[in-house]
């Protein structure tokens, strides 16, 4: 077999594997991306939640320990929760649907997330033909 048999006369390849572009799942049903996302979320919301049990409880080591409680739980809870809402979808669909929900909301964001490409128009397509019996 040739080794240029995969090239088209176009330099392009013939066949090229869909998944080579697409990040692996690392921990419960969460790519990298999403899971940093996660963990940054939910490692703030429980740094500002250790923080205020730490005023009152009047002991410092409850910040870190309540912000490591709410990465692990956020990890778990998101996991199961992105994988049930990601079944049957293409890889890009979370992707998409939150720079939709972001044009949708923020127009103003678009262009920072990539948004301005979508269609984001809700009406009645045609296809500009009679029906005639």
């Amino acid at each position: 077999m040739n080794d240029l048999d995969h090239c088209l006369p176009d330099g392009t390849l013939r066949f090229l594997p869909t998944r080579l572009n697409r990040q692996p799942v690392i921990v419960l049903g969460l790519t990298a991306d999403e899971m940093w996302v996660t963990v940054a979320c939910t490692g703030i919301s429980g740094f500002g939640l250790g923080v205020a049990i730490a005023l009152l409880f009047q002991s410092i080591a409850m910040a870190p320990t309540v912000m490591m409680l709410c990465v692990g739980l956020g990890l778990f809870i998101s996991g199961k929760l992105l994988r049930r809402y990601k079944r049957g979808k293409p890889a890009t669909w979370l992707y998409r649907q939150l720079q939709w929900s972001i044009a949708m909301r923020w127009p103003f964001l678009t262009a920072w997330t990539g948004g301005s490409d979508l269609v984001a128009r809700s009406c009645r397509w045609s296809t500009r033909r009679s029906h005639r019996l």
